[in-house]
């Protein structure tokens, strides 16, 4: 389910999917833990009536009741058992997940809870998990959470306030930096207010809509391993912090694999929220170095579970022996989330893409459509959105809700805003390169000052300088995407290049901005949180791990306010749509595409809930393990 930004993994697992970071929940309550009960609550010494609930929402009220026995989308009696086993992408050289230093192992916050967690069927809603109930007054301006006693750490150690309250300073003063920057932003104080009990204070004139929730849903460190380790947060390490999850790291090859081992004396297994989840004995990772390696490790059977991102081998790959003997299931599941953001992402700090002519003419030469039924067997659907898949997308001309957003910021918007329809990505022909987008693209160089054409067939402006991009890429299944792509813009006139690098080459020029073109995801979320400042904030452009455009905009600024400002679902819808109408017109993206499905591939051995949540796949959380169709396949040889 999409998380807002917060404190991030430094590295993802197959094909950036399965990277878990800490959970996040929004904000408004209704009722209290332990037995049902009516709600409770209290005056405040100003008047306020305070709730005292079980969980809180941001819109809505809360799927399920204080006595809920289990969430409604698991088997409560799921047998605990055996492995699962995924695939990752390149290499790793740390179990730190919070620092910029280093590449982190996939999935290598599941260690780490939080007071509250979120669902997999319920949109901006967050449970008490760590906390046994939270306190909260109508303005939302301050927060308590009643903390659970029997609460420990992995290693035995209770869990108590003064862990919060030091993993929230370290977050706070050695976290990531644009997570610092918002999150110093938000909270004016967290204090101690008994061994179990905990109270954050937001700051005036800071929207608090969703900050019970956020801080709520962020990770918890033991200070005491910390102390006594000797640890820097800001350090890259193989030994992870402790945490207090279900899972504790077994083994651990440097590079090459991981494997989590399901902790037996976990304190949270009798939770209802925790029934029939955490299912699996141990859960493996194995890393590969290029795409075409991990499927071929997959059809051998040295990893078990794959979810598949490539349209060509969903539908001509998986033909091997395992599937042939009914040894591989192959699935197409539904998924209700968001589309995944992924694009070619221009980097606004490059001198070349200051023109929005120029960025626009650049997507001109990428032919989706050639490429989705050319590469991808006409499978996908193309994103236009930063939040397409939901009812945030802008659509058409602006609404009269929408003007009423955008017309004050008019001297601030680009060109179009107000009354043009929202930006698309352009239609192409079926041929690889589109002549009428080759004479638009020609036409908006030209107009950008790049009209010199030389001998060599490359357009220069007046200083005599070519137009130069290079695609950063460190996946080899992406070269039959960019490279189509690169002749597109050669015939252009633009001196375009592809450049592979390893995953540690890629991370590092990343995280220094030193790449003109790259594919990343811009994940947005669902409800629309503080996460926004991350991803497009201009305090945070130059030093976001997010922010990778580099985007600085007043106009996005105020949008971003007002979308954290709204009090209703109508108001966020309307006010997102706004941002996103503004942030498609600065054009710092070439959207690529998604589809509303996942595509999974597993041998027969898990079995899963028979109606899978909207928001949550949920392989690694709620699926289980068959030992007798394990020991099938084995004995059919099907398993290594």
């Amino acid at each position: 389910m999409p998380k807002p930004a917060l404190p991030r993994p430094a590295a993802a697992v197959t094909t950036r999917a399965l990277s878990q970071a800490a959970g996040l929940a929004l904000a408004a309550a209704l009722t209290i833990a332990g037995p049902a009960r009516a709600v409770e609550s209290y005056q405040a010494e100003d008047g306020q009536t305070v709730t005292v609930a079980h969980g809180i929402g941001t819109f809505e009220a809360l799927k399920y009741p204080p006595d809920f026995p289990h969430l409604a989308y698991v088997n409560p009696d799921a047998p605990k058992g055996g492995e699962i086993s995924v695939w990752g992408f390149g290499g790793f050289d740390s179990m730190h997940p919070y620092t910029t230093r280093g590449r982190a192992g996939g999935l290598a916050s599941i260690f780490f809870e939080s007071l509250m967690t979120g669902t997999a069927d319920e949109v901006g809603t967050s449970y008490c998990l760590i906390c046994e109930s939270l306190e909260y007054p109508e303005d939302r301006s301050w927060v308590i959470f009643n903390m659970r006693p029997e609460a420990r750490f992995s290693d035995g150690s209770a869990l108590t306030a003064d862990d919060v309250v030091f993993s929230f300073n370290v977050l706070l003063e050695k976290g990531l930096p644009d997570f610092r920057v918002v999150l110093g932003q938000q909270v004016e104080s967290v204090e101690k207010l008994g061994d179990y009990r905990v109270k954050f204070t937001f700051r005036e004139g800071w929207p608090t809509r969703d900050l019970p929730g956020l801080v709520g849903g962020l990770p918890i460190f033991s200070e005491a391993h910390y102390i006594a380790n000797d640890r820097d947060f800001e350090a890259s390490s193989m030994e992870p912090l402790l945490g207090s999850g279900p899972y504790v790291l077994a083994r651990v090859s440097p590079g090459q694999t991981i494997v989590y081992e399901r902790n037996p004396d976990y304190w949270g297994w009798e939770l209802p929220i925790m029934q029939g989840r955490s299912n699996f004995d141990r859960i493996r990772i194995e890393y590969y170095a290029d795409y075409d390696a991990a499927f071929q490790g997959f059809t051998a059977g040295s990893y078990t579970f794959r979810t598949e991102a490539r349209a060509a081998l969903w539908s001509e790959g998986y033909d091997f022996p395992a599937v042939q003997r009914g040894h591989v299931v192959r699935q197409a599941l539904p998924d209700g989330n968001l589309a995944s953001g992924q694009s070619f992402i221009f980097n606004l700090r490059r001198p070349q893409f200051a023109d929005a002519r120029v960025r626009e003419a650049i997507g001109l030469m990428f032919n989706y459509e050639w490429s989705n039924e050319t590469l991808f067997h006409g499978q996908y659907a193309r994103i236009h959105s930063f939040w397409e898949n939901s009812e945030m997308a802008a659509e058409g001309l602006p609404t009269p809700e929408e003007l009423a957003i955008l017309e004050p910021l008019a001297e601030l918007l680009p060109p179009g805003v107000l009354t043009e329809p929202a930006v698309r990505a352009p239609d192409s022909g079926a041929r690889q390169l589109d002549r009428g987008n080759l004479r638009r693209a020609s036409a908006l160089l030209d107009e950008a000052g790049w009209e010199t054409i030389g001998t060599d067939g490359l357009r220069r402006n007046a200083a005599g300088q070519t137009l130069q991009v290079e695609f950063l890429n460190d996946s080899q299944s992406f070269d039959r995407i960019i490279n189509p792509f690169v002749e597109n813009l050669v015939r252009l006139g633009v001196d375009a290049r592809h450049t592979r690098v390893d995953s540690a080459q890629m991370t590092n020029r990343e995280r220094s901005y030193d790449f003109d073109i790259i594919t990343d995801q811009l994940r947005m979320t669902l409800i629309p949180g503080s996460g926004l400042k991350q991803y497009f904030g201009s305090e945070t452009a130059d030093v976001s791990t997010f922010n990778k455009m580099g985007l600085q905009s007043e106009a996005v600024d105020r949008l971003i306010d007002i979308v954290l400002a709204t009090e209703t679902r109508d108001e966020m819808i309307h006010a997102t749509r706004a941002l996103d109408r503004v942030l498609r017109a600065e054009r710092f993206w070439v959207p690529q595409w998604f589809k509303a499905e996942h595509w999974v591939a597993y041998y027969d051995m898990f079995e899963h809930p028979e109606e899978l949540p909207p928001y949550a796949l949920g392989h690694l959380d709620f699926w289980w393990f068959n030992a007798e169709s394990a020991a099938a396949l084995r004995a059919a040889g099907a398993l290594r």
